[in-house]
C-alpha cells in the first residue's frame, strides 16, 4: 500500500492562486540561478572580446530556464500534488517547453566558446562519449520521450512520486532530461551527436502528435483513478470542501496532455521548418560562392593559355 504524502491544505485553486502560493524549492532554485549566472556570464565574456551572440538565442534560454522555476516553484508546483490537472499543466511545460526553449538557445555552442582550454576538453570529451551518443541516437531518443509518460502514469511510478518528496523531484529532472534528449539534436544547434538531416527530424516531429493524443485520450477513458489513494485522502481533508470530483479532474488532466501536446508539437515543427528553410538557403549561397570560385578559376585558366590580346603571329 502506497504511503500517502501530507500536504497542507490550500484555498480553492483559481488563476490568483498561481501567482500568490509561491514557495521555494532548493533544487529548482539551485539549478536556475547557476544556470542563468553561467549563460549570462558567457554572453558577457563574448561581447567583452567582441563577439556577437545572437539575442534570439539568449532569449530562448532564459524563456526555458523562466518556464522551468515558474512551474517548480509557483502556484502550479503548489497545487500538482492536488489537481492532477495542474500536475500536467507542469508535465507539459518540463517535458517540451524548457527542453525546446534551452535547445534553442545553444548552451554548449556558448560554453564551447568562453570556456579556458582544459575544461573545453572535457566538454568536448563528454559530448563526443560513447554515452552521449548512445541517448543521442535517434531511435532510442524517440522511444524515450514517447514511453517515458505511459510509464509514468500506468506503473507505480507517479503514486511514488505522490508519497516521496525525493522521487517528485527527480520526476521533474527526469520530463526535462528525456526531452533535452530528444529535442536538443533535432531543434538544437549545438555540436552534439545524433544529428539527422531536416526531412528526418520532421518525420520523428510529426510522430510523436499522435502518441501524446493517443495517451491525453487513454487518460480521459480511464475509468480507474490516477494516484486514488493519494487524491481520495486529500477529500476527506480541509480541501475536500472546495476539491473538484477526481475524474473530472483526470478527463480534464487527459484532455490538457492531449491538446496542449499538439499545440506545442505544432510549435515546435514551425520552429523546426524554419531552421530547414534557413539551412536550405545557407547551403545554397555556399554552392554558389563555390560555383562562383570555380568559373573564376576557369576565366584565369583559359586567360592563361590564350594568346595576348592585340598580339601578331610573326610569319
Amino acid at each position: 500500500m502506497a504511503t500517502v504524502a501530507i500536504v497542507e491544505p490550500l484555498p480553492e485553486f483559481n488563476l490568483s492562486a498561481v501567482w500568490t502560493e509561491w514557495g521555494v524549492a532548493p533544487l529548482p532554485l539551485v539549478l536556475t540561478v547557476w544556470g542563468v549566472g553561467l549563460y549570462a556570464l558567457g554572453v558577457a565574456t563574448l561581447r567583452r572580446r567582441g563577439d556577437a551572440w545572437p539575442i534570439g538565442r539568449t532569449l530562448a534560454f532564459m524563456i526555458g530556464m523562466a518556464a522551468f522555476y515558474f512551474v517548480t516553484s509557483s502556484g502550479i508546483a503548489a497545487y500538482d500534488e492536488v489537481l492532477l490537472s495542474v500536475h500536467m499543466v507542469q508535465h507539459m511545460v518540463l517535458s517540451m517547453i524548457v527542453p525546446l526553449s534551452l535547445a534553442l538557445g545553444a548552451p554548449v555552442t556558448l560554453a564551447l566558446r568562453t570556456l579556458p582550454p582544459a575544461p573545453r576538453r572535457w566538454l568536448l570529451f563528454v559530448v563526443h562519449s560513447r554515452l552521449a551518443k548512445v541517448l543521442s541516437f535517434p531511435p532510442l531518443a524517440f522511444g524515450l520521450y514517447v514511453l517515458s509518460p505511459w510509464a509514468l502514469y500506468f506503473t507505480g511510478w507517479y503514486d511514488a512520486s505522490l508519497s516521496s518528496a525525493y522521487v517528485h523531484e527527480m520526476m521533474h529532472v527526469h520530463l526535462v532530461a528525456v526531452g533535452a534528449i530528444f529535442f536538443w539534436p533535432i531543434v538544437g544547434v549545438d555540436p552534439l551527436p545524433g544529428r539527422v538531416s531536416h526531412p528526418f527530424r520532421v518525420l520523428l516531429t510529426v510522430l510523436t502528435l499522435p502518441f501524446h493524443a493517443f495517451l491525453g485520450v487513454t487518460i480521459m477513458g480511464q475509468v480507474t483513478l490516477l494516484g486514488a489513494e493519494h487524491y481520495l485522502a486529500l477529500r476527506e481533508g480541509p480541501m475536500g470542501s472546495w476539491l473538484p470530483d477526481p475524474f473530472k479532474d483526470q478527463e480534464l488532466a487527459g484532455g490538457i496532455l492531449w491538446g496542449a501536446g499538439d499545440l506545442v508539437g505544432i510549435v515546435f515543427f514551425i520552429a523546426l521548418f524554419a531552421q530547414w528553410v534557413r539551412s536550405s538557403m545557407q547551403e545554397a549561397k555556399r554552392e554558389d560562392r563555390r560555383l562562383d570560385r570555380l568559373e573564376r578559376q576557369q576565366r584565369l585558366a583559359a586567360a592563361a593559355t590564350d594568346p595576348v590580346p592585340g598580339a601578331e603571329r610573326s610569319e
